[in-house]
């Protein structure tokens, strides 16, 4: 017998807009959590990026699904009383507006935490509530720099590039769903909420465990090294071409270049002293090189996955996005799930990895539509009639 989803019974206010706060706000919601989204009348920010017809872009459907959404204006006296009177039936309240917006409003912390001291105040930033950097405008993008994640990736003749996704937002919002569950965990025992923050460019710092690792070992900071293992300290270990695309390999034991020897039918190599060992290889790199793509360019990406799986060498085929939309391996643990939406049709959008193997799976609904649950939410969590709500919507309070 399977429980409750285990965040079932708890109400989080959210406040997220774009990609970071909205993803760790999925997560709980696919976790069972009654997400309550909360947009201006004219919807957060993201939808405002939706292709013509549409009520938002694929990402907004991909990161609201399971939320309920109500709209409010908290510019305005009323809208502000109806969000304390939400704060009082709510577990928790979540945002990443830009640090100060939330207080200037009247809605920050120190005001909410008044009326529900039970509350907990999660805020997701760029740099910070706090420190020299707290008001620099903060984005993915800008963060992959500031961070020095950028600085080590691309290839050495080249300038730095970004990752081909918004990892630091994502990375973001997943240790902002751990600070929100950690701070609930100690509510239940404390019986006192508090405020819980995290920061983009501190989320990501462990991204950079081995260029430190690399930093140390030589006095000299890393430089880019493309596909490579960070200043060609491994080889192989690199992306080759393959007859129908590339393959992605990564050798890291002895035994590895041993069988990648038999896998590519070349046991005359295998006491070679330009290959026997990693420094060896690493001093004839590009021989090393040749070898492994000579063989790879020979084969398509399947073939040489079955060789390589056969003797347990790490590798996998570079997919692209169509692949992996149709991937039966995620499709078939429910990552993935087709859906019908209203602005998509049937779609592919992405469940939480986040699995709970005792308790129920929360059933997938799409992401709501601009204030779509208002009479839903303020009519039976605070109580209002019908010809209140509609009076709230003709003055703009929602």
């Amino acid at each position: 017998m399977t429980a409750p989803p285990p965040l079932r019974g708890f109400t989080f206010l959210d406040f997220t807009q774009f990609y970071q706060g909205p993803y760790a706000t999925m997560m709980l919601a696919r976790a069972g959590a009654d997400v309550i989204k909360i947009e201006p009348p004219d919807g957060e920010s993201l939808r405002k990026l939706a292709p013509k017809g549409k009520t938002g872009p694929y990402a907004f459907a991909a990161l609201n699904s399971c939320k309920r959404a109500i709209t409010l204006n908290l510019k305005m006296a009323e809208g502000r009383e109806l969000l304390h009177r939400l704060v009082q039936r709510a577990d928790a309240v979540v945002e990443n507006y830009a640090p100060g917006v939330m207080d200037r409003l009247g809605v920050g912390w120190g005001e909410l935490r008044k009326i529900n001291p039970r509350l907990v105040y999660a805020s997701a930033t760029g740099f910070g509530l706090s420190g020299p950097d707290r008001d620099n405008l903060a984005m993915d993008f800008t963060i992959q720099a500031a961070s020095g994640v950028m600085s080590l990736t691309g290839f050495a003749e080249g300038p730095p590039l970004r990752t081909g996704g918004p990892y630091v937002d994502i990375l973001g919002g997943a240790h902002l769903y751990g600070a929100l569950v950690t701070a609930l965990l100690q509510r239940e025992r404390s019986g006192r909420g508090q405020m819980v923050e995290v920061a983009m460019v501190e989320a990501q710092f462990a991204v950079l465990t081995t260029a430190i690792d690399q930093y140390l070992r030589t006095g000299k900071a890393p430089v880019r090294s493309g596909n490579a293992f960070a200043n060609h300290a491994r080889a192989p270990y690199n992306v080759y071409p393959a007859k129908d695309g590339h393959v992605a390999f990564t050798l890291v034991t002895e035994g590895q270049w041993q069988n990648l020897l038999r896998a590519m039918g070349r046991e005359d190599l295998q006491d070679d002293p330009r290959f026997i060992v990693n420094d060896a290889r690493i001093a004839h790199f590009a021989e090393t090189e040749t070898l492994v793509s000579t063989w790879t360019s020979a084969l398509t990406r399947a073939e040489i996955f079955a060789a390589t799986s056969r003797y347990k060498i790490p590798c996998a085929p570079v997919r692209d996005l169509m692949e992996i939309l149709d991937d039966p391996h995620m499709h078939g643990r429910g990552m993935l799930e087709y859906a019908a939406h209203h602005d998509f049709g049937r779609v592919v959008l992405p469940n939480s990895p986040l699995r709970f193997h005792e308790t129920e799976a929360v059933p997938l609904h799409t992401s709501p539509l601009v204030g779509e649950h208002n009479e839903e939410v303020y009519g039976a969590l605070l109580g209002m009639g019908a010809a209140e709500i509609a009076a709230l919507r003709a003055a703009g309070v929602i």
